[in-house]
Protein backbone atom coordinates (compact mmCIF):
# COMPACT_ATOMS: atom_id res chain seq x y z
CA UNK A 1 0.00 0.00 0.00
CA UNK A 2 1.37 3.51 -0.96
CA UNK A 3 1.52 5.12 2.20
CA UNK A 4 0.47 9.55 1.28
CA UNK A 5 2.93 11.83 0.74
CA UNK A 6 1.59 14.55 2.82
CA UNK A 7 0.31 13.81 6.57
CA UNK A 8 -3.58 13.78 7.12
CA UNK A 9 -3.20 16.82 9.25
CA UNK A 10 -1.29 18.80 7.19
CA UNK A 11 -3.07 18.29 3.98
CA UNK A 12 -6.51 19.20 5.25
CA UNK A 13 -5.21 23.00 6.10
CA UNK A 14 -6.52 25.54 3.67
CA UNK A 15 -4.28 28.18 2.09
CA UNK A 16 -5.14 31.75 3.49
CA UNK A 17 -7.62 33.11 0.83
CA UNK A 18 -6.53 36.56 1.82
CA UNK A 19 -2.95 35.88 0.62
CA UNK A 20 -4.02 33.64 -2.06
CA UNK A 21 -5.86 37.19 -3.47
CA UNK A 22 -3.64 39.18 -3.00
CA UNK A 23 -0.75 37.32 -4.29
CA UNK A 24 -2.92 37.35 -7.39
CA UNK A 25 -2.98 40.62 -7.90
CA UNK A 26 0.31 41.03 -7.43
CA UNK A 27 1.19 38.84 -10.25
CA UNK A 28 -1.39 40.67 -12.24
CA UNK A 29 0.22 43.91 -11.52
CA UNK A 30 3.58 42.12 -12.29
CA UNK A 31 2.47 40.77 -15.65
CA UNK A 32 1.67 44.92 -16.80
CA UNK A 33 -2.37 44.86 -15.40
CA UNK A 34 -3.64 47.41 -13.60
CA UNK A 35 -5.16 45.41 -10.76
CA UNK A 36 -6.36 47.75 -7.54
CA UNK A 37 -6.57 44.97 -4.83
CA UNK A 38 -8.66 45.15 -1.82
CA UNK A 39 -7.58 42.02 -0.16
CA UNK A 40 -4.97 42.34 1.78
CA UNK A 41 -5.40 43.89 5.56
CA UNK A 42 -2.46 45.89 5.26
CA UNK A 43 -2.07 49.47 6.17
CA UNK A 44 -0.62 51.42 3.01
CA UNK A 45 1.57 53.96 5.47
CA UNK A 46 4.93 53.22 6.16
CA UNK A 47 6.11 52.44 9.98
CA UNK A 48 6.68 55.44 11.77
CA UNK A 49 10.47 56.67 11.66
CA UNK A 50 10.97 56.33 15.25
CA UNK A 51 9.96 52.48 15.34
CA UNK A 52 12.53 51.95 12.04
CA UNK A 53 15.71 53.82 13.81
CA UNK A 54 15.09 51.90 17.24
CA UNK A 55 15.53 48.49 14.85
CA UNK A 56 18.59 50.02 13.44
CA UNK A 57 20.17 50.57 16.29
CA UNK A 58 19.48 46.88 17.44
CA UNK A 59 21.28 46.12 14.77
CA UNK A 60 24.20 47.56 15.70
CA UNK A 61 24.11 45.88 19.23
CA UNK A 62 26.20 42.92 19.64
CA UNK A 63 23.39 41.71 22.61
CA UNK A 64 20.91 41.36 19.65
CA UNK A 65 22.94 39.01 17.75
CA UNK A 66 22.71 36.12 19.76
CA UNK A 67 19.18 33.83 21.87
CA UNK A 68 17.82 35.75 23.50
CA UNK A 69 15.11 34.25 25.57
CA UNK A 70 12.09 32.23 24.23
CA UNK A 71 9.17 33.96 25.59
CA UNK A 72 10.69 37.25 24.25
CA UNK A 73 12.75 40.10 25.59
CA UNK A 74 12.55 41.03 29.13
CA UNK A 75 11.92 44.48 28.58
CA UNK A 76 9.37 43.91 25.68
CA UNK A 77 7.35 41.70 27.98
CA UNK A 78 7.35 44.24 30.74
CA UNK A 79 6.65 47.13 28.27
CA UNK A 80 3.30 44.85 26.22
CA UNK A 81 1.79 44.45 30.50
CA UNK A 82 2.21 48.69 30.73
CA UNK A 83 0.81 49.11 27.17
CA UNK A 84 -2.31 46.83 28.22
CA UNK A 85 -2.88 48.60 31.29
CA UNK A 86 -3.04 51.97 29.36
CA UNK A 87 -4.85 50.70 26.62
CA UNK A 88 -7.82 48.27 28.11
CA UNK A 89 -7.45 48.57 31.78
CA UNK A 90 -6.17 45.09 32.05
CA UNK A 91 -3.48 44.55 34.69
CA UNK A 92 -1.22 41.90 34.49
CA UNK A 93 2.64 41.34 35.01
CA UNK A 94 5.69 40.57 32.30
CA UNK A 95 5.17 36.62 33.28
CA UNK A 96 1.96 36.56 31.64
CA UNK A 97 3.42 37.84 28.11
CA UNK A 98 4.33 35.40 25.30
CA UNK A 99 6.10 37.78 22.80
CA UNK A 100 5.27 35.40 19.31
CA UNK A 101 6.52 35.56 15.68
CA UNK A 102 3.12 37.45 14.74
CA UNK A 103 -0.34 37.20 15.50
CA UNK A 104 -1.24 34.23 13.64
CA UNK A 105 1.37 31.92 15.85
CA UNK A 106 -0.38 33.64 19.12
CA UNK A 107 -3.58 32.48 17.64
CA UNK A 108 -2.07 28.83 16.66
CA UNK A 109 -0.68 28.73 20.03
CA UNK A 110 -3.41 29.59 22.08
CA UNK A 111 -5.47 26.76 21.00
CA UNK A 112 -3.00 24.26 21.09
CA UNK A 113 -2.56 25.40 24.60
CA UNK A 114 -5.84 24.95 25.28
CA UNK A 115 -7.59 22.34 23.63
CA UNK A 116 -8.02 18.39 23.25
CA UNK A 117 -9.32 16.18 20.87
CA UNK A 118 -12.57 16.80 20.46
CA UNK A 119 -12.69 19.81 22.45
CA UNK A 120 -15.39 22.63 20.64
CA UNK A 121 -14.61 25.95 20.32
CA UNK A 122 -17.50 28.66 19.73
CA UNK A 123 -16.61 30.31 16.28
CA UNK A 124 -18.85 33.74 15.24
CA UNK A 125 -18.85 33.49 11.95
CA UNK A 126 -17.71 35.64 9.65
CA UNK A 127 -14.81 34.84 10.81
CA UNK A 128 -10.62 35.12 9.87
CA UNK A 129 -9.38 32.83 7.57
CA UNK A 130 -6.93 31.30 10.39
CA UNK A 131 -8.97 30.69 13.32
CA UNK A 132 -10.60 27.43 11.63
CA UNK A 133 -7.13 26.06 10.64
CA UNK A 134 -5.76 27.02 14.09
CA UNK A 135 -8.57 25.27 16.02
CA UNK A 136 -8.07 21.96 13.83
CA UNK A 137 -4.30 21.69 13.99
CA UNK A 138 -5.12 21.26 17.70
CA UNK A 139 -7.78 18.89 17.37
CA UNK A 140 -10.52 21.25 18.46
CA UNK A 141 -13.98 21.41 16.42
CA UNK A 142 -15.04 24.61 15.38
CA UNK A 143 -19.11 25.34 16.25
CA UNK A 144 -19.94 28.41 14.14
CA UNK A 145 -22.68 31.24 15.42
CA UNK A 146 -23.61 32.60 12.13
CA UNK A 147 -24.69 36.37 11.75
CA UNK A 148 -25.92 38.27 8.65
CA UNK A 149 -26.30 42.07 7.88
CA UNK A 150 -29.34 42.24 9.66
CA UNK A 151 -27.39 42.66 12.88
CA UNK A 152 -24.52 44.48 12.35
CA UNK A 153 -22.68 40.83 12.26
CA UNK A 154 -23.29 40.92 15.72
CA UNK A 155 -23.79 37.19 18.05
CA UNK A 156 -26.16 37.82 20.75
CA UNK A 157 -26.08 35.82 23.90
CA UNK A 158 -28.87 33.89 22.88
CA UNK A 159 -27.52 32.86 19.55
CA UNK A 160 -24.43 31.34 21.45
CA UNK A 161 -25.50 29.71 24.02
CA UNK A 162 -28.02 27.69 21.66
CA UNK A 163 -24.83 26.64 20.35
CA UNK A 164 -23.40 25.42 23.47
CA UNK A 165 -22.74 21.83 24.25
CA UNK A 166 -21.58 20.19 27.10
CA UNK A 167 -18.63 19.84 24.69
CA UNK A 168 -17.55 23.31 24.24
CA UNK A 169 -14.10 24.63 25.73
CA UNK A 170 -13.49 28.30 24.56
CA UNK A 171 -15.64 31.37 22.90
CA UNK A 172 -13.52 32.55 20.51
CA UNK A 173 -14.56 36.65 21.08
CA UNK A 174 -13.08 39.63 17.97
CA UNK A 175 -14.15 43.13 18.44
CA UNK A 176 -13.53 45.12 16.32
CA UNK A 177 -14.08 42.41 14.14
CA UNK A 178 -12.03 40.77 10.96
CA UNK A 179 -13.78 40.87 8.20
CA UNK A 180 -17.18 42.49 9.00
CA UNK A 181 -15.38 45.45 10.75
CA UNK A 182 -18.36 44.65 13.65
CA UNK A 183 -17.99 46.42 17.08
CA UNK A 184 -19.60 45.06 20.39
CA UNK A 185 -21.05 47.89 22.78
CA UNK A 186 -19.44 47.82 26.31
CA UNK A 187 -22.60 46.42 27.66
CA UNK A 188 -22.85 43.84 24.46
CA UNK A 189 -19.33 42.58 25.66
CA UNK A 190 -20.30 42.27 29.42
CA UNK A 191 -23.28 40.33 28.12
CA UNK A 192 -21.42 38.18 26.40
CA UNK A 193 -18.60 37.63 29.22
CA UNK A 194 -20.91 37.10 31.61
CA UNK A 195 -22.23 34.36 30.19
CA UNK A 196 -19.41 32.73 29.56
CA UNK A 197 -17.98 33.09 33.21
CA UNK A 198 -21.30 31.29 34.42
CA UNK A 199 -21.13 28.17 32.21
CA UNK A 200 -17.18 28.34 32.72
CA UNK A 201 -15.92 28.82 29.61
CA UNK A 202 -12.57 30.14 28.34
CA UNK A 203 -12.69 33.25 26.13
CA UNK A 204 -9.92 34.01 23.62
CA UNK A 205 -10.19 37.58 22.56
CA UNK A 206 -8.32 38.73 19.46
CA UNK A 207 -7.68 42.60 19.95
CA UNK A 208 -5.31 43.44 17.54
CA UNK A 209 -7.81 46.47 15.73
CA UNK A 210 -8.07 47.52 19.70
CA UNK A 211 -7.21 51.08 18.35
CA UNK A 212 -9.30 51.02 15.63
CA UNK A 213 -12.80 52.01 16.19
CA UNK A 214 -14.89 54.98 14.22
CA UNK A 215 -17.68 57.12 14.86
CA UNK A 216 -19.41 56.51 18.84
CA UNK A 217 -17.85 52.75 18.83
CA UNK A 218 -15.33 52.26 21.54
CA UNK A 219 -12.97 49.38 22.11
CA UNK A 220 -13.93 47.06 25.21
CA UNK A 221 -11.63 44.23 26.54
CA UNK A 222 -14.04 41.35 27.98
CA UNK A 223 -11.19 40.59 30.12
CA UNK A 224 -11.63 44.20 31.57
CA UNK A 225 -15.32 44.31 31.73
CA UNK A 226 -15.68 40.89 33.35
CA UNK A 227 -13.10 40.63 35.70
CA UNK A 228 -15.25 36.97 37.18
CA UNK A 229 -13.40 35.29 34.00
CA UNK A 230 -10.38 35.67 35.84
CA UNK A 231 -7.38 32.52 34.44
CA UNK A 232 -9.93 31.67 32.11
CA UNK A 233 -8.90 34.31 29.54
CA UNK A 234 -6.45 34.33 27.19
CA UNK A 235 -5.53 38.41 24.97
CA UNK A 236 -4.34 37.91 21.48
CA UNK A 237 -2.71 41.09 20.29
CA UNK A 238 0.42 42.28 17.82
CA UNK A 239 1.82 45.68 16.19
CA UNK A 240 0.93 44.61 12.84
CA UNK A 241 -2.75 46.53 12.23
CA UNK A 242 -1.72 49.57 15.00
CA UNK A 243 1.64 50.72 13.89
CA UNK A 244 1.40 49.17 10.20
CA UNK A 245 4.25 46.59 10.96
CA UNK A 246 2.70 43.83 9.06
CA UNK A 247 5.76 42.66 7.63
CA UNK A 248 7.60 43.12 10.77
CA UNK A 249 6.34 39.70 12.21
CA UNK A 250 5.60 40.49 16.24
CA UNK A 251 2.20 39.42 17.86
CA UNK A 252 1.84 38.55 21.71
CA UNK A 253 -0.69 35.99 24.14
CA UNK A 254 -1.63 37.32 27.19
CA UNK A 255 -2.94 34.36 29.68
CA UNK A 256 -2.61 33.10 33.26
CA UNK A 257 0.82 31.94 33.93
CA UNK A 258 0.31 28.25 33.67
CA UNK A 259 -1.34 28.77 30.05
CA UNK A 260 1.86 31.36 29.01
CA UNK A 261 4.40 28.70 30.08
CA UNK A 262 2.56 25.94 27.90
CA UNK A 263 2.64 28.26 24.94
CA UNK A 264 6.34 29.22 26.07
CA UNK A 265 7.53 25.72 25.82
CA UNK A 266 6.07 25.22 22.26
CA UNK A 267 7.33 28.47 21.07
CA UNK A 268 10.54 27.37 22.43
CA UNK A 269 10.44 24.29 20.21
CA UNK A 270 8.96 25.48 17.02
CA UNK A 271 10.49 28.66 16.52
CA UNK A 272 12.90 30.02 19.82
CA UNK A 273 13.34 33.87 20.10
CA UNK A 274 11.00 35.87 18.05
CA UNK A 275 13.64 38.19 15.94
CA UNK A 276 15.49 40.33 18.39
CA UNK A 277 15.28 43.51 15.99
CA UNK A 278 11.74 42.96 15.81
CA UNK A 279 11.28 42.67 19.42
CA UNK A 280 13.07 45.99 20.18
CA UNK A 281 11.31 47.94 17.06
CA UNK A 282 8.07 46.24 19.16
CA UNK A 283 9.20 47.89 22.36
CA UNK A 284 9.90 51.19 20.99
CA UNK A 285 5.78 50.73 19.43
CA UNK A 286 4.06 50.24 22.02
CA UNK A 287 6.01 52.09 24.43
CA UNK A 288 5.46 55.00 22.33
CA UNK A 289 2.62 57.71 22.30
CA UNK A 290 -0.37 56.78 19.85
CA UNK A 291 0.07 59.48 17.40
CA UNK A 292 0.81 57.59 14.68
CA UNK A 293 -2.17 55.48 14.95
CA UNK A 294 -4.58 58.58 15.06
CA UNK A 295 -3.74 59.96 12.00
CA UNK A 296 -4.26 56.67 10.20
CA UNK A 297 -7.28 56.13 11.76
CA UNK A 298 -8.24 59.47 10.66
CA UNK A 299 -7.63 58.56 7.19
CA UNK A 300 -9.55 54.77 7.34
CA UNK A 301 -12.43 56.63 9.02
CA UNK A 302 -12.49 58.80 5.66
CA UNK A 303 -11.98 55.77 3.22
CA UNK A 304 -14.40 54.00 5.03
CA UNK A 305 -17.38 55.72 4.21
CA UNK A 306 -16.24 56.81 0.95
CA UNK A 307 -16.46 53.08 0.53
CA UNK A 308 -19.55 52.10 2.43
CA UNK A 309 -21.35 55.02 0.42
CA UNK A 310 -20.15 54.02 -3.21
CA UNK A 311 -20.75 50.25 -2.28
CA UNK A 312 -24.33 51.35 -1.46
CA UNK A 313 -25.03 53.21 -4.37
CA UNK A 314 -24.67 49.95 -6.03
CA UNK A 315 -28.00 48.06 -7.35
CA UNK A 316 -28.11 44.82 -5.42
CA UNK A 317 -25.55 45.59 -2.65
CA UNK A 318 -25.82 46.09 0.35
CA UNK A 319 -23.47 47.33 3.02
CA UNK A 320 -23.49 47.55 7.15
CA UNK A 321 -21.20 50.66 7.79
CA UNK A 322 -18.53 48.82 9.78
CA UNK A 323 -17.26 50.55 13.28
CA UNK A 324 -14.15 49.04 13.53
CA UNK A 325 -11.04 47.79 12.10
CA UNK A 326 -10.43 48.33 8.06
CA UNK A 327 -12.88 46.25 6.48
CA UNK A 328 -16.11 46.19 4.80
CA UNK A 329 -18.50 43.02 4.32
CA UNK A 330 -21.41 43.58 1.63
CA UNK A 331 -23.86 41.47 1.23
CA UNK A 332 -24.14 40.94 -3.37
CA UNK A 333 -26.48 37.85 -2.04
CA UNK A 334 -28.95 40.00 -4.47
CA UNK A 335 -26.84 39.29 -7.90
CA UNK A 336 -25.87 36.11 -7.44
CA UNK A 337 -27.69 33.85 -10.60
CA UNK A 338 -27.76 37.13 -12.99
CA UNK A 339 -25.98 37.63 -15.88
CA UNK A 340 -22.86 39.41 -16.72
CA UNK A 341 -21.84 39.35 -20.36
CA UNK A 342 -23.00 35.57 -20.86
CA UNK A 343 -21.74 34.35 -17.02
CA UNK A 344 -23.57 33.98 -14.58
CA UNK A 345 -22.00 33.44 -11.62
CA UNK A 346 -23.63 31.32 -8.78
CA UNK A 347 -21.48 31.82 -5.68
CA UNK A 348 -19.43 34.74 -4.70
CA UNK A 349 -16.53 33.11 -4.82
CA UNK A 350 -17.58 33.05 -9.29
CA UNK A 351 -18.75 36.32 -8.94
CA UNK A 352 -14.94 37.61 -7.39
CA UNK A 353 -13.26 35.31 -10.21
CA UNK A 354 -14.88 37.37 -12.47
CA UNK A 355 -14.31 40.98 -11.45
CA UNK A 356 -10.86 40.08 -11.01
CA UNK A 357 -10.55 38.89 -14.82
CA UNK A 358 -13.04 41.58 -16.17
CA UNK A 359 -12.32 44.65 -13.75
CA UNK A 360 -9.31 43.86 -12.96
CA UNK A 361 -10.01 44.50 -8.98
CA UNK A 362 -9.27 42.09 -6.77
CA UNK A 363 -11.83 41.10 -3.62
CA UNK A 364 -11.69 38.18 -1.02
CA UNK A 365 -15.24 36.46 -1.21
CA UNK A 366 -17.53 35.32 1.81
CA UNK A 367 -16.77 31.83 1.39
CA UNK A 368 -13.47 32.13 2.62
CA UNK A 369 -14.53 33.75 6.21
CA UNK A 370 -17.35 30.94 6.62
CA UNK A 371 -20.34 33.07 4.87
CA UNK A 372 -20.99 32.42 1.48
CA UNK A 373 -22.67 35.77 -0.66
CA UNK A 374 -20.53 38.47 0.54
CA UNK A 375 -17.06 40.11 -0.14
CA UNK A 376 -14.45 41.76 2.10
CA UNK A 377 -12.89 44.62 0.92
CA UNK A 378 -10.45 46.55 2.92
CA UNK A 379 -9.89 49.89 2.97
CA UNK A 380 -6.24 50.06 4.27
CA UNK A 381 -5.54 51.44 0.66
CA UNK A 382 -4.75 54.79 -0.87
CA UNK A 383 -7.60 57.17 -1.66
CA UNK A 384 -7.87 57.24 -5.47
CA UNK A 385 -7.35 53.58 -5.70
CA UNK A 386 -10.15 52.70 -3.37
CA UNK A 387 -11.94 55.70 -5.78
CA UNK A 388 -11.07 53.93 -8.78
CA UNK A 389 -11.46 49.85 -7.45
CA UNK A 390 -14.95 50.28 -6.47
CA UNK A 391 -15.69 52.24 -9.33
CA UNK A 392 -14.61 49.72 -11.67
CA UNK A 393 -16.67 47.45 -9.31
CA UNK A 394 -20.13 49.61 -9.88
CA UNK A 395 -19.24 50.00 -13.77
CA UNK A 396 -18.81 45.82 -14.52
CA UNK A 397 -22.20 44.86 -11.67
CA UNK A 398 -24.02 47.48 -13.60
CA UNK A 399 -24.20 45.67 -16.27
CA UNK A 400 -26.34 42.68 -14.96
CA UNK A 401 -29.31 41.86 -16.81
Amino acid sequence: MTRPRISARISAISESATLAVDAKAKAMKAAGRPVIGFGAGEPDFPTPDYIVEAAIEACRNPRFHKYTPAGGLPELKQAIADKTLRDSGYQVDAAQVLVTNGGKQAVYEAFATLLDPGDEVLVVAPYWTTYPEAIKLAGGVQVDVVTDETTGYLASVEQLEAARTERTKVLLFVSPSNPTGAVYTPEQVEAIGRWAAEHDLWVVTDEIYEHLTYGDATFASIATVVPELGDKVVVLNGVAKTYAMTGWRVGWLIGPKDVVKAATNLQSHATSNVSNVAQIAALAAVSGDLSAVAKMREAFDRRRQTMVRMLNEIPGVLCPEPKGAFYAYPSIKELLGKDFGGRRPETSAQLAELILEEAEVALVPGEAFGTPGYFRLSYALGDEDLVEGVSRVAKFLSQTN
